[in-house]
């Protein structure tokens, strides 16, 4: 016969279910509490023996110890939980300092016959800051020409032709300025591109270097050493250093220079 009173309360068949441990990522900073010695700290990393993953926590006094990451071993805000190593990050596509995507496993290539001069050293680090592993990719040489002032003989000596195509960037290229004058005229196989600064540390945004904004500088007064008069960077090769540092990538150049180097990578790699 069925039993018409059901189960005995007292047999313990109808027990409680434990309510579930939450499983929690032990990400990096994460303040945990050991439940069996009260030892509170930080996760500042992970180890791996024959035992087993441990977990690594430092306490405000700096001290650190490793705790076995078993089941319910750790306690946060009073309720037990189980750590375990988060999963490493997908990586994506690595980005160069000029945005674009980088090649991994880059091998030397034969430098092209083309060309891209600047004025000057100066010039010439900050590209190779921000395009230095594009113009190893494309195989372009950047040249420094300590001024354009003769920049049409030097043209004429180079002899660009359509497979070895010159690029020239230039500061200060605005319309009715000294070097607007001296870059016309130079040949098809010459492209010059330039921004409206009169030194190209000023196409560096303020904020880079930690400033409002660029100082007025009379003309007449050598620029370089004007600025650094008034901003307290010693002398031009100090200044240079401290704007070179700042910058690490396009994020911290005007959008003036950007296009006029990014349109002479494309003018010297584009095929004859």
């Amino acid at each position: 016969m069925a039993d018409m009173y059901g189960p005995d309360v007292l047999s313990g068949t109808a027990r409680r279910r434990r309510p579930q441990v939450p499983v929690v990522d032990a990400e990096r900073d994460l303040v945990v509490e050991d439940a069996e010695t009260g030892f509170c700290g930080a996760v500042v990393g992970f180890d791996r023996s024959h035992d087993g993953e441990f977990v690594k926590l430092e306490d405000r006094h700096g001290r650190v110890r490793l705790f076995a990451m078993t089941p319910s071993a750790f306690l946060i805000d009073g309720s037990p939980v189980t750590l375990r190593k988060p999963a490493p990050a997908a990586r994506g596509p690595r980005i160069t300092a000029s945005g674009s995507r980088k090649v991994e496993g880059l091998r030397a290539r034969t430098a092209r016959a083309g060309r891209i001069w600047v004025e000057g050293i100066h010039d010439a680090a900050l590209v190779e800051k921000i395009w230095g592993h594009d113009l190893r990719v494309e195989g372009i040489v950047v040249e420094p020409l300590h001024g354009i002032d003769d920049l049409a003989r030097l043209v004429a000596d180079f002899g660009p032709t359509p497979s070895a195509r010159l690029g020239v960037l230039v500061d200060h290229l605005v319309e009715g300025s000294k070097e607007s004058r001296i870059v016309a005229g130079l040949g098809g196989d010459v492209l010059v591109t330039g921004h409206p600064y009169v030194d190209i540390w000023q196409a560096v945004k303020p904020s880079a270097v930690g400033i409002r904004e660029w100082p007025v500088v009379p003309r007449g007064e050598d620029w370089k050493t004007g600025i650094c008069s008034r901003l307290g960077w010693g002398d031009p090769s100090d200044g240079f250093r401290h704007v070179l540092s700042s910058v690490s990538s396009y994020r911290d150049i005007e959008p003036a220079l950007l296009g006029a180097v990014e349109r002479l990578v494309d003018f010297v790699t584009e095929p004859a």
